[in-house]
């Protein structure tokens, strides 16, 4: 697989529906490499479905990305011109930025091996944001009828998924410590008048080798995963 540095994996004796590897590269990823990632564990799963499932915990350098369908009047830049790279991917939503010190997750994950609904998926992952901000003592947000987290308003977790016969891919980013100045380039996640957020204005000095622990807790008990060595 491409992206196989700082990978964690201890073997377990767990039931292998609940097996999961999990990789945690050491230096930001360029988006193109842990997307094709994805579409090759996803492959992977649905060619053998009786492989492990695959989470990635990383960084991007800076990028914006389109969902399926995403309105390029979210961009406030000439998309032949962009500021970071651009990409048009397969997942749901509208624009977002990716940077360092924005902590992403991606898991590819059976949901029939969990639960096969995609509503009940996106309240999960909005489950395991509320965890991990719990963890700082902070309180986070949903707002009724859209998908993220809040703190006081601004938003500092983004969700958009994929998913392909029960299958998912792409997931969720949480603001930590990046740089804000990008996101004034977009409307992000499509939503005028919202404001981003990031941790560390409510925790100065949180870094993302605080938070990744905290994810990938949060992670394991929400979807009862069992990190495991790749098969």
């Amino acid at each position: 697989m491409p992206i196989v540095d700082g990978k964690l994996g201890t073997v377990g004796d767990s039931a292998q529906s609940s097996g999961a590897i999990l990789f945690e590269p050491a230096e930001p990823v360029p988006f193109e490499q842990a997307w094709s990632a994805q579409r090759l564990w996803q492959q992977r799963l649905l060619e053998n479905p009786c492989q492990p499932q695959a989470v990635w915990l990383l960084q991007h350098p800076a990028c914006y990305t389109l969902g399926r369908g995403a309105s390029a009047e979210h961009l406030h830049f000439d998309p032949q011109v962009p500021p970071a790279p651009l990409h048009r991917i397969d997942r749901g939503g509208e624009v977002t930025h990716h940077l360092p010190g924005q902590l992403v997750a991606y898991p590819v994950l059976d949901l029939r091996r969990h639960q096969p609904d995609l509503h009940w998926y996106l309240r999960q992952l909005e489950q395991v944001l509320l965890d991990v901000l719990a963890e700082f003592d902070l309180v986070g947000e949903r707002i009724p009828g859209f998908t993220g987290i809040w703190l006081e308003g601004r938003k500092v977790a983004a969700i958009g998924t994929g998913c392909r016969r029960w299958i998912t891919q792409h997931g969720l980013a949480l603001n930590v410590s990046c740089a804000l100045s990008g996101f004034e380039l977009i409307t992000p996640c499509g939503l005028r008048g919202s404001r981003v957020g990031r941790l560390c204005d409510w925790r100065p000095g949180l870094t993302v080798e605080q938070v990744q622990p905290r994810l990938r807790e949060a992670l394991r008990r929400r979807f009862d995963l069992v990190w495991s060595a790749e098969a």
